[in-house]
């Protein structure tokens, strides 16, 4: 496949749990009402089957088809869902959880290897083309600014409301694990962090 191969990856817009500095996972919450750049020439919109992504692409890409996937879902926190970090600081499998996400998961939940697979999966399954809008969560946009920048994953930064375009040399150097070719970020929303 000839092309350049181009993710845009946004970040959906605040909930009331990110707000209040909680692991929101699975949990289905709403967004927050936000003010952003609509972009209607977009047709087609990828990313996770939970409502503050489905919500944030519906105002910010009104005229393009939604297509979810909960493979772009956010780490399932499972027991910690909900939970803040001044809740678990204590709790000793949290601590080691912390010092270890790719290998441990917290109980009822999954590890931060299980949400790459995942994440590497739902961009395999896209269909042909070059050139792909994707509405997701923290996790998996840290996950793949990781993979195309070749820095560690807790390096990352994926703010709500803003898009990050990672552009590699073709489809096939995105399988093989090459580095991105371009990274730049964009706001998208007015009150995007919280």
């Amino acid at each position: 496949m000839d092309g350049a191969f181009i993710l845009h990856l946004i970040r959906h817009a605040p909930t009331k749990g990110n707000g209040l500095k909680q692991y929101v996972g699975w949990t289905d919450e709403e967004i927050v009402p936000f003010d952003g750049k609509k972009n209607t020439a977009v047709q087609q919109v990828w990313g996770s089957d939970l409502a503050r992504c489905r919500q944030t692409a519906a105002i910010l890409f009104p005229n393009a088809i939604y297509h979810a996937d909960p493979n772009f879902r956010e780490c399932h926190f499972g027991d910690w869902e909900l939970k803040t970090y001044e809740e678990l600081k204590d709790v000793q499998n949290y601590r080691d959880w912390i010092d270890n996400p790719a290998e441990l998961a917290p109980p009822g939940g999954e590890s931060l290897t299980a949400v790459m697979k995942r994440v590497d999966d739902a961009v395999r399954c896209l269909p042909e083309g070059n050139e792909f809008y994707i509405v997701a969560h923290g996790g998996p946009i840290r996950y793949l600014l990781a993979k195309g920048s070749g820095l560690p994953f807790w390096r990352q930064t994926a703010d709500h409301g803003h898009c990050y375009t990672l552009v590699w040399q073709s489809r096939e150097a995105f399988e093989e694990g090459a580095p991105c070719t371009s990274c730049s970020v964009e706001p998208l929303m007015a009150n995007a962090n919280m």
